[in-house]
């Protein structure tokens, strides 16, 4: 049986023509786009101004959410944390982080949408959890644009800011990736301004260049989490591919192409790359090109061995970076008490479904 296909995943031009070729006018294609993204209807009975005859041949042939949701946690600071079931029995997680800074419970009218773009991951940094069980597929543009649909109508809130930081590598997932900033960042579609969606790579090189061609004025962070090719390939195996030799060729080539400024993603892992040496070696390359820096306390993963340092040692880490003059701050808890960290709710949902 064929999948119906989702709504969420076309751009108007594209639903468009598939309702000449259902025999309907095109015109009908900015009404639905409307009640999906502006009304957020997620059923078509409830699109009055369409035909009920029209009605039936979309439920018939479209699907609007491709998600469904399974589990929704909150923490002490207000982050969000939602499992989605897709169309094959597989999982993906999406997270919601109120501005920063937030005091624990109070209330933000700014929030940002943690999205992934991949059934786990190929990249199997030893720190994560999205990788444990391995790499399963690409999410399609359909399936990534409904987890900002989901995540706003789940929680009543409006979303401001997009990072492609979930599960997944979202460079390795180029084609489908580009195509959901497409319709998020479209006026017929969610309508996020470029400049407020963020992609987070591991460090693919060639795709990032391929990125710094792109029109868009997307931002770029890079999870680099070690400031030495010896620490960093120790916990990320793509480092031997692209050392940061050649990680840093294509962040130059990506500053000559783009205006916004490189972040760089820095997890503190206690003992592994949170000694002053790393945190010197880090503010010499954020200061050649320029880049910010998130530093990001390790969020504990159930079976794997790192732990997050002490806050003293995070804050001599700041320290260290802030006085060479670097633009660097120190995330504060983020969702560390509902494993906010990628891949940990999939994880345990899909261990739980295959226990005897």
């Amino acid at each position: 049986m064929t999948t119906p296909t989702a709504i969420t995943g076309l751009s108007s031009d594209e639903l468009e023509a598939r309702l000449q070729q259902l025999g309907e006018p095109g015109y009908r294609a900015a009404q639905i786009l409307d009640w999906i993204y502006a009304k957020s209807a997620v059923d078509f009975e409830a699109m009055t101004n369409l035909p009920a005859p029209l009605r039936k041949k979309l439920s018939e042939s479209f699907i609007i959410d491709p998600l469904s949701p399974v589990e929704g946690t909150s923490s002490g600071d207000t982050t969000r944390k939602y499992l989605f079931r897709l169309h094959d029995g597989r999982y993906i997680e999406t997270v919601l982080i109120p501005a920063s800074p937030a005091l624990y419970g109070e209330r933000s009218d700014r929030y940002t949408l943690c999205v992934s773009s991949q059934v786990g991951c190929a990249y199997g940094c030893k720190f994560c959890a999205s990788g444990l069980d391995g790499f399963t597929r690409n999410l399609n543009a359909g399936e990534i644009t409904a987890q900002v649909l989901a995540a706003s109508r789940q929680s009543g809130k409006k979303i401001n800011n997009i990072v492609f930081m979930g599960m997944g590598e979202p460079l390795a997932n180029m084609e489908h990736l580009l195509k959901a900033i497409s319709i998020i960042n479209a006026p017929w579609g969610i309508g996020i301004g470029a400049r407020h969606m963020t992609v987070s790579t591991s460090g693919l090189a060639p795709q990032i260049r391929d990125f710094a061609d792109q029109p868009l004025q997307i931002r770029l962070a890079v999870s680099l989490h070690g400031a030495s090719d010896e620490v960093r390939e120790a916990i990320m195996p793509v480092n031997k591919k692209y050392p940061i030799d050649k990680l840093l060729d294509s962040l130059r080539y990506y500053n000559s192409k783009k205006k916004q400024k490189i972040t760089f993603e820095y997890i503190l892992i206690e003992g592994i790359n949170d000694s002053g040496e790393q945190a010197r070696l880090l503010a010499s390359m954020a200061s050649s090109l320029k880049a910010k820096i998130n530093l990001i306390p390790y969020n504990k993963v159930e079976g794997l061995q790192w732990n997050r340092p002490s806050e003293s040692v995070q804050e001599n880490f700041l320290q260290t970076l802030t006085s060479r003059g670097i633009h660097a701050t120190l995330r504060r808890e983020k969702g560390h008490d509902i494993e906010a960290a990628c891949g940990q709710l999939r994880l345990r949902q899909e261990r739980q479904e295959q226990a005897p």
